[in-house]
């Protein structure tokens, strides 16, 4: 767990998104009264040309800015445009749910979770994707490996041949059965009567 990564995407969604989707969503309200396809479309579209760019662009420079990185704009130049093309395989149907079908009471609260998802794919392209969600589908359904190191790979036990027959390199085994009794030999018949 990288407490200090958790904590930087925190200030930025406190500070920023959270804010922005609140006072964003009721304008587009009052701008777009309603739940007609008419004004659904309308809000969809300002949501996708508008307020998707900037709060990607926000959420990349904002961590790089925590962070202390000398060039901020480096992970917004390298993952936005992959990033901005995979949020439109997601956003625009979560926000027509929200703009057709949730309260309007609720429809801050309804980004917000949907935001939750979409901050997980964030974090994740930032640290070790592209932007894309191919990239994230395979590390997530991509068989991990083995990443033991050397060290800790001598503190869990002797390895064994996987390509031949096994060898057992732990040594002789105690006896834990216990002392044996000796197997009496046959008697020898001497002939005491002669």
């Amino acid at each position: 767990m990288d407490w200090r990564h958790t904590r930087n995407v925190a200030v930025v969604a406190f500070s920023f998104h959270g804010n922005f989707n609140f006072f964003w969503m009721r304008f587009l309200e009052r701008r777009f009264p309603g739940n007609s396809v008419r004004m659904v479309v309308r809000k969809l579209f300002l949501d996708q040309t508008t307020a998707a760019p900037l709060a990607t662009s926000v959420f990349y420079t904002g961590v790089s800015f925590l962070e202390g990185k000398e060039d901020i704009f480096q992970d917004w130049r390298e993952k936005f445009l992959n990033t901005y093309k995979t949020g439109l395989m997601f956003w625009p149907f979560m926000q027509f749910l929200n703009f057709s079908m949730v309260p309007l009471y609720m429809r801050t609260t309804f980004t917000g979770c949907c935001a939750f998802v979409w901050a997980t794919f964030l974090c994740f392209s930032r640290q070790s994707g592209d932007g894309t969600a191919n990239a994230a589908l395979a590390w997530m359904f991509t068989p991990k490996q083995d990443t033991t190191t050397e060290p800790e790979a001598e503190k869990l036990g002797p390895k064994v041949d996987q390509t031949g027959p096994k060898v057992d390199q732990t040594g002789p085994k105690p006896d834990t059965e216990g002392p044996k009794p000796e197997n009496p030999s046959p008697k020898e018949e001497t002939n005491t009567h002669r």
